[in-house]
């Protein structure tokens, strides 16, 4: 069962959060690798209308990164936004367990980015 830890909120909309968010990592030396954005995967799909607004309209978008430190495994890091308001979490599971320093390397990179809301 995976499991997704809070680790902030973000006054920003998911795609300015993004750019931040990669650019902390790699002023800390972690390497972001995007592997899924809601947008792009919406592309193919016709009539998908949003479950959170209920709308084609709404802004609604979610980001999955992996994240690499000096260990070969990543933490895969989730934004999920709308509304202009991000949320980053972490996953953990126990086939994915994150890594402390890494985690730790990735929460000192973010705390300069936006106030917690959290």
């Amino acid at each position: 069962m995976n499991t997704f830890s809070p680790l902030l909120s973000i006054s920003a909309p998911c795609a300015e959060a993004l750019q931040s968010t990669k650019k902390q990592l790699s002023t800390a030396g972690l390497r972001a690798v995007q592997t899924f954005d809601l947008h792009t995967a919406r592309l193919g799909l016709h009539d998908c209308s949003c479950p959170h607004h209920g709308t084609d309209e709404c802004d609604c978008q979610m980001i999955v990164l992996l994240v690499y430190g000096e260990t070969p495994e990543p933490i895969t890091l989730i934004l999920h936004g709308n509304a202009g308001q991000t949320w980053v979490s972490v996953t953990d599971s126990p086939l994915q367990q994150t890594d402390k320093k890494l985690l730790a390397s990735i929460r000192q990179a973010l705390e300069s980015q936006a106030p917690a809301d959290i």
